[in-house]
């Protein structure tokens, strides 16, 4: 019993002191994330729980229902991968028209024929 009384408000401290350092700094309210990094550690009990009440931004959904795939979907503006973002593609076409001009000019250059050609090959 004596280890109990012990363990629960050691897990808890972790579980806070994990919880606000993994938080956001505009997630954070009242105070900077390292006053509450620090208030968790210093006041044993008292600084988890005050924490978890009234420490940490909590975001619910329209239905009243939190969970991370509901409010993380709508944070994120980042693109995923780099197939997904059209500025990259459109890039990688920008890239590409160079190079195919440059592959068609030697053989211009070699007295090559192309339908454009108006002058007649030399011998």
């Amino acid at each position: 019993m004596r280890a109990l009384m012990f363990l629960v408000p050691l897990a808890l401290t972790i579980y806070a002191f994990i919880d606000c350092l993994n938080t956001s700094e505009e997630d954070t309210k009242h105070l900077p994330k390292i006053a509450w990094v620090f208030i968790i550690l210093l006041f044993w009990i008292v600084g988890p729980v005050v924490w978890l009440i009234a420490g940490k931004a909590r975001h619910t959904a329209a239905g009243g229902v939190s969970g991370p795939s509901s409010w993380q979907r709508n944070r994120r503006q980042q693109w995923v991968a780099p197939d997904d973002n059209p500025d990259f593609l459109k890039s990688l076409k920008d890239d590409r028209k160079p190079e195919a001009e440059a592959e068609e000019e030697p053989g211009r250059r070699d007295g090559g024929t192309s339908p454009d050609d108006k002058t007649p090959p030399t011998s």
